[in-house]
C-alpha cells in the first residue's frame, strides 16, 4: 500500500511559478514509476510528467521547457516545479504511483495503482 499526499497548489498570475510536492508513504520501495497528472473542468485527466525509479523523466509536450519533475534522494517526495504558468495550466493536479515494472513509465492514468487526493492550481491572465 502506498499513500500519496499532494501540496503546494494555489492561485498565481500568468507567468508565475509554483512547486507541487507529493509525500509518499514508507512503502516507496514498491514504487516503480511516479507521475503528475492533471484534470481541468470538463476534460479528461491527462499526464503531465513521469519519472522512472527516481531518475529517468518524461514531460508532456505542452509543458516541456516549463515544468520539471524530480524526487528527493530517498524517492519519498515527488516534486513538480512549474514555471511560466499559463491560464491553460489551470487544473486539479494529481500525484500517482505505479508498482509494476515494464521498463518504462506509461502515461495512461489507468496504468497507475495509487493516487493522491489532488491539489488545485489556478492561473489567472
Amino acid at each position: 500500500e502506498v499513500q500519496l499526499v499532494e501540496s503546494g497548489g494555489g492561485s498565481v498570475q500568468a507567468g508565475g511559478s509554483l512547486r507541487l510536492s507529493c509525500a509518499a508513504s514508507s512503502d516507496t520501495i514498491m514504487v516503480y514509476c511516479m507521475g503528475w497528472f492533471r484534470q481541468a473542468p470538463g476534460k479528461e485527466r491527462g499526464w503531465v510528467a513521469v519519472i522512472l525509479s527516481g531518475r529517468l523523466t518524461s514531460v508532456a509536450e505542452r509543458v516541456k521547457g516549463r515544468f520539471t519533475i524530480s524526487t528527493d534522494n530517498t524517492k519519498s517526495t515527488l516534486y513538480l516545479q512549474m514555471n511560466g504558468l499559463k491560464p491553460e495550466d489551470t487544473a486539479m493536479y494529481y500525484c500517482a504511483a505505479r508498482t509494476r515494472g515494464v521498463g518504462y513509465c506509461p502515461t495512461g492514468d489507468y496504468e497507475y495503482d495509487y493516487w493522491g487526493q489532488g491539489t488545485q492550481v489556478t492561473v489567472s491572465s
